[in-house]
């Protein structure tokens, strides 16, 4: 099916169409897991009597469990029924993540964590797959551009929304807003449709997933999806705070606002998503978006001063909002729908391999080399991208051209 051609609306197909309000909230959901708490860590340190060396581990605790979760729950969607999983992935991120905020110790919490992560592992990809069932061509396009603008929107606005909480009610205020989660599964038992399982088993669903798995469009999105989110999470979220100090003096606040930045030429780039789609072919979109990352990361790499260090971050933001929706519509449009979910959640198991990786990786080198040579490199493994993925989308451009 073509990524970028317009198609019929599925309307007549699936009656039952949810709104992209319940999708956006699925979405913002899965995203709070982490960003809701990130600025209270030393308070929930200190209110628990912990280390602040551990403060990794309240945070990783709910994000580890999705390096494996997430794509066997991509294929328990596809075999039981996108509601029939949301929902029960919805309450256990709720109740988990409201109990943890009455944890008397950080083993508590940690493991409480732990649990809310096995909720939350699957809810941005399942977004994804249900715009995908719902709906086609352009107009799949313009909402998963949507929907990437409202997760990028979600991770700038929810960090001071946590800390303003820890300031009026203290550490455990922030917990309470997760069994708001309740709420959005009892809507998406509402608004989304009931489906039949499938009677086969898991190896016969995997097998026939296998031929849109092999495909080289495939494999290149999965590759490229480790490479740009080792680059995203290693050098933007990593390496350029402390090269913003280094090199630029800039101090906690100044650095918050840079690490920002990209979210502002993010969510435009997203929300135009659909509309380049409709101009250009979706294959060349997703080839510039990540064109872009060579450029901007070489711009950070030798920024003579501040201007130049901010326009090239702002480049960043603008080939994320391209790339990482482009990615995702690919994902979304290679298999029907009986194989979307298994597609899509090994793409973020890859993404999740990348956030996984990059910061160790980057951390090392910039520690061992210096951060603008870390970025140097980084440029040059991202300039890789743009010819990978025009050889794979090109191997298969009648599905995505």
């Amino acid at each position: 099916m073509a990524a970028t051609d317009e198609q019929p609306a599925r309307h007549e197909r699936h009656p039952q169409r949810p709104s992209f309000l319940l999708v956006a909230s699925i979405t913002i959901t899965g995203i709070t897991v982490n960003s809701l708490l990130t600025p209270s860590l030393p308070e929930i340190l200190d209110g628990l009597e912990a280390s602040r060396r551990l403060a990794g581990l309240v945070l990783a605790g709910a994000t580890a469990p999705g390096i494996v979760l997430a794509p066997v729950i991509g294929v328990l969607a596809d075999r039981y029924g996108r509601r029939e999983i949301v929902v029960p992935c919805l309450v256990l991120y709720g109740l988990a993540g409201g109990l943890a905020g009455l944890s008397p110790t950080l083993t508590v919490l940690v493991a409480l964590r732990v649990v809310q992560g096995a909720g939350s592992a699957g809810l941005i990809n399942l977004a994804v797959v249900i715009i995908g069932d719902h709906w086609d061509g352009t107009q799949r396009a313009r909402l998963i551009g949507r929907n990437a603008a409202v997760l990028t929107v979600t991770l700038a606005l929810v960090p001071p929304v946590g800390g303003t909480l820890v300031d009026l009610a203290g550490w455990r205020a922030p917990f309470a807003l997760y069994p708001l989660a309740l709420i959005t599964a009892a809507a998406a038992w509402r608004g989304l449709p009931s489906t039949e399982t499938r009677d086969e088993t898991v190896a016969q669903q995997l097998a026939a997933a296998a031929p849109y798995l092999r495909t080289r469009m495939v494999r290149g999105v999965l590759a490229v999806g480790v490479v740009l989110f080792v680059l995203i999470f290693g050098l933007s979220l990593t390496v350029l705070p402390i090269y913003a100090e280094e090199g630029f003096g800039l101090t906690p606040s100044q650095r918050g606002l840079l690490l920002a930045l990209p979210a502002v030429t993010s969510t435009v780039a997203a929300l135009l998503l659909g509309r380049l789609h409709q101009r250009f072919v979706g294959r060349r979109v997703i080839v510039a978006g990540a064109a872009l990352f060579p450029v901007a990361y070489a711009g950070v790499a030798w920024a003579p001063s501040l201007p130049y260090l901010v326009a090239a971050v702002l480049v960043v933001g603008a080939g994320e909002g391209l790339l990482i929706p482009g990615l995702q519509d690919v994902a979304t449009s290679v298999a029907p729908a009986a194989s979307r979910g298994t597609v899509v959640a090994l793409w973020v198991g890859a993404a999740r391999l990348g956030q996984t990786i990059g910061p160790v990786v980057s951390g090392y080198a910039a520690g061992t080399v210096g951060s603008p040579a870390t970025f140097a490199v980084g440029a040059a493994v991202a300039a890789t991208m743009p010819f990978a993925l025009a050889a794979a989308l090109q191997s298969d451009r009648e599905a995505v051209a």
